[in-house]
């Protein structure tokens, strides 16, 4: 298999960007550098592209792997031939390789090598080949009571057990019998009779090439939970007819032979079909959820920082109380405290003057919300007590999910040694308004609830894709090397965990990193992780102003050139770009993004982005009514549609037929969590508190 011309006809792209791209991939280049600093070699793939020609090379290659090492294990065998090469050879998945590869496999004791040790292995054979002979004269050739072989009615079972495991093992019969069921239905019922989240599966059917990844989701769970009980639905009576037609022609033995079809199917192909299009559909499922949570996850991290401002964080509670936190415009810890205005303590007067004197004290004009329990309590407090300040206060309700998690970190320990564990989630939360994406790195990516079902998919495959989308974000926007996180650092392009600790503890000792170049002293960091981690960290404090800006080392001297010839100003001019492409000997996508840099030097493209909803007062769930029109933040995005914060702390639900006026296969298309968008109330349910909403155009 040529993988290269493979994933070229998959992608749809030249055979020589997928070369070039394979060539930089296996050069150990990261996909943010090779997407950011190697347009000209790969023809200008973004990263979502790069990350999925990444993936593919990684199964093809694994596919070829497997290819050669089937075709080895049969030539060992000495049962080899041409033709069978020739279908390992043309497999486009690893299950056609591994139907392949079925009849040749070392098997356990079943009943058909029980059956062979019996010496029923020719009986067999006659029989299946349809040879014409007296078959009462045959069977008692076989009977041997020291074989275990001791009436005619036991050769005739061993040798239909053996033509039963030729059937199921024949990769033919085993795709053409896969396809049929895909065909078919999943039906689920119930197992118990109780009230559960899975009451809609209780008796359900539905085409299993119609199921929705959400569905196939909810199905295992409730399987798993022991509510459901999962069966597919096919026409038996069409794969059996089928089966016979592929392998046998009317006449002899008949009877006997569809007999044993039958068996083979219920008792060998079907369980096993069954099980490997189960496995496939949640193997989509999870990778589709998965996919979801990566989308979401990207949003809610280049959610636009908001700068310059002294930040209160509260982290709600009921019996513990509200932790507070202040953190300065760098999210430096301030001052701290503990107030219980909410159920069972109610004390809402000494909270009142606390929250106020807190705000007074240190200029607060943000609060920063956790959305979690007894946030709706604390909302109506925040929203009742603001009202007394004499300056304008807001509040922001931001996603608390994970601040519990990086409480008791590590990260958490090594930053605030001496902070009570109860007060760092508030830091957390705090610190999130002012800049989502430095701080939702330090939590494992799978604790922030911006997905569906993140905890029923695989966790390996969750973690590797999220820390990709994490890696992508970061430096897509680029950090302040003096002022981020070792968590931060972590993800940088050529960054690893070590030398994060050790840029940290460089630029600690030396009083902060100065330049770009000064970078190559600290220890650990090559050539190689200079080349690819450079380009992604700023330095507003260098005297070289391109250290602030996404130029990467490697252009300076272009950079240079451009600004001597046509100046600051000149850079916001018309430029002949492909011309000067060419006298400078340098690519068009390059100079491109260079011009763009030195028109906007440091600048934080999160900022272009739709700003975060502020609000100054609440809503309870009984004030909504039908028909009402009001602003909403969107908090996930799933399958089905899209949870919106209204201000009633209970997110509503725009259903996906909601979303748009034009028909869409995923919420998607049109809405990403951050969007703040115009909703009206269809439908208010205070009994299961559900809220039903349309997007308004």
């Amino acid at each position: 298999m040529d993988v290269i011309k493979k994933l070229s006809e998959e992608l749809k792209i030249s055979y020589s960007q997928v070369e070039n791209t394979v060539d930089l991939l296996d050069k150990d280049n990261t996909v943010p550098f090779i997407a950011r600093y190697r347009k000209e070699v790969t023809g200008g793939l973004d990263d979502a592209t790069l990350r999925h020609l990444e993936e593919r090379l990684k199964y093809l290659r694994n596919l070829k792997a497997r290819q050669e090492e089937v075709t080895r294990l049969i030539h060992e065998q000495g049962k080899l031939t041409k033709e069978l090469q020739e279908k390992i050879e043309k497999a486009a998945t690893l299950q056609e390789v591994e139907d392949i590869y079925r009849p040749f496999r070392p098997k356990r004791k079943t009943r058909a090598t029980k059956a062979k040790e019996k010496g029923l292995e020719p009986l067999a054979l006659k029989i299946y080949k349809q040879e014409d002979f007296n078959m009462e004269e045959e069977i008692s050739k076989y009977i041997n009571p020291e074989k275990g072989v001791e009436t005619p009615e036991e050769a005739l079972s061993g040798a239909s057990d053996i033509i039963a495991e030729w059937i199921s093992d024949n990769p033919e019969i085993r795709k053409m019998v896969r396809s049929i069921t895909s065909e078919g239905k999943i039906m689920t019922k119930k197992t118990r009779d109780e009230i559960s989240p899975f009451e809609m599966y209780y008796e359900f059917s539905q085409e299993i090439k119609n199921l929705p990844s959400h569905r196939i989701l909810a199905i295992n769970r409730g399987e798993n939970e022991g509510y459901l009980s999962v069966k597919l639905q096919t026409d038996e009576e069409e794969i059996l007819r089928k089966i016979y037609k592929k392998l046998f022609k009317d006449g002899l033995h008949q009877n006997f032979l569809q007999s044993t079809i039958e068996d083979s199917y219920k008792r060998l192909i079907a369980p096993a079909v069954e099980r490997e299009i189960r496995n496939s559909l949640t193997e989509e499922a999870e990778r589709k959820a998965i996919e979801v949570f990566g989308t979401n996850l990207k949003n809610l991290m280049l959610q636009p920082p908001i700068k310059e401002k002294v930040v209160l964080g509260f982290d709600p509670a009921y019996r513990t109380g509200c932790k507070l936190a202040v953190v300065d415009e760098h999210g430096t810890l301030l001052d701290t405290g503990v107030i219980y205005p909410t159920p069972p303590q109610n004390q809402m007067e000494n909270s009142r003057k606390e929250l106020i004197r807190l705000i007074e004290k240190h200029g607060i004009t943000l609060i920063s919300l956790g959305n979690g329990t007894a946030s709706r309590e604390a909302e109506k407090f925040i929203a009742d007590t603001i009202k007394e300040i004499a300056f304008k206060v807001e509040y922001i309700i931001v996603n608390e999910a994970g601040a519990s998690v990086y409480s008791a970190s590590e990260i958490a320990q090594a930053e605030f040694p001496d902070l009570d564990v109860s007060l760092r989630g508030a830091v957390s939360i705090a610190r999130r308004a002012q800049d989502q994406m430095a701080e939702l790195v330090k939590i494992d990516p799978k604790s922030i609830g911006v997905g569906q079902y993140q905890h029923d998919v695989d966790q390996k495959l969750l973690k590797e894709k999220l820390e990709k989308v994490i890696e992508d974000v970061v430096n897509s926007v680029g950090v302040d090397l003096n002022v981020a996180s070792r968590a931060l650092l972590g993800y940088i392009s050529g960054i690893t965990k070590k030398v994060a600790e050790n840029i940290v503890k460089y630029r600690e000792e030396n009083k902060g990193i100065k330049s770009r170049e000064e970078l190559k002293k600290v220890k650990g960091l090559g050539p190689k992780a200079f080349e690819q981690c450079a380009g992604f960290l700023r330095i507003p404090e260098s005297e070289q102003i391109l250290d602030n800006t996404g130029v990467h080392p490697e252009s300076y001297h272009i950079a240079e050139r451009l600004l001597n010839e046509v100046g600051w100003k000149g850079i916001f001019k018309p430029l002949n770009i492909v011309k000067l492409a060419q006298e400078y000997d340098v690519g068009v996508p390059t100079l491109n993004d260079i011009v763009k840099e030195l028109r906007k030097p440091g600048r934080d493209p999160r900022e272009e982005l739709q700003k975060p909803l502020l609000r100054e007062d609440v809503l309870e769930i009984e004030d909504l009514k039908e028909g009402m029109t009001l602003q909403g933040v969107v908090r996930n995005v799933c399958d089905f549609g899209a949870f919106v914060d209204i201000g009633v702390h209970q997110d509503g639900l725009i259903h996906i037929s909601q979303l748009s006026d034009r028909f869409i296969r995923d919420p998607h298309e049109v809405v990403a969590v951050g969007d703040i968008l115009q909703v009206e109330v269809l439908n208010v349910d205070t009994t299961r508190n559900r809220i039903s909403l349309k997007r308004l155009q």
